[in-house]
């Protein structure tokens, strides 16, 4: 199974999520989502990168699973995420983003950005802001 997308925690409390161009099955899509769920494990902060640069639109039936895990993580996320940054150049990509969040929103402050730069530097803004207010 090729995955469709990459959980790296080496960098934590930075997680980076990279899409790789793959297609969504219903297998690799919930390999994705059990990655994403093992970040919060340790019950610790984290902010995540999306790095959607390779991204290819999921089934309409895994961008509504994205949005019911939303749903389902809520206060997993609320107490341990700082935020997600979106590294999104594809107005297409952006739109479906926009579907999921009309499914579901999501309790942690977010940004869209077109590229990494920008992401990494909000990300480790919201990284120092708290361990100042720690």
């Amino acid at each position: 199974m090729k995955s469709y997308a990459t959980v790296d925690s080496s960098t934590k409390p930075i997680i980076t999520v990279t899409f790789t161009g793959e297609k969504s099955t219903d297998e690799n899509f919930q390999q994705y989502l059990d990655e994403l769920q093992s970040c919060y494990d340790d019950r610790q902060q984290i902010a995540i990168t999306f790095d959607a640069n390779k991204a290819v639109i999921p089934k309409l039936s895994h961008q509504r699973k994205q949005a019911l895990w939303l749903s389902q993580h809520w206060k997993l996320m609320e107490n341990y995420c700082l935020g997600t940054a979106y590294v999104i150049p594809s107005a297409a990509i952006r739109a479906v983003l926009k579907m999921i969040f009309s499914f579901q929103n999501q309790p942690v402050p977010y940004k869209i950005f077109s590229n990494s730069e920008e992401a990494e530097s909000w990300i480790e803004e919201l990284i120092s802001k708290a361990k100042v207010a720690n």
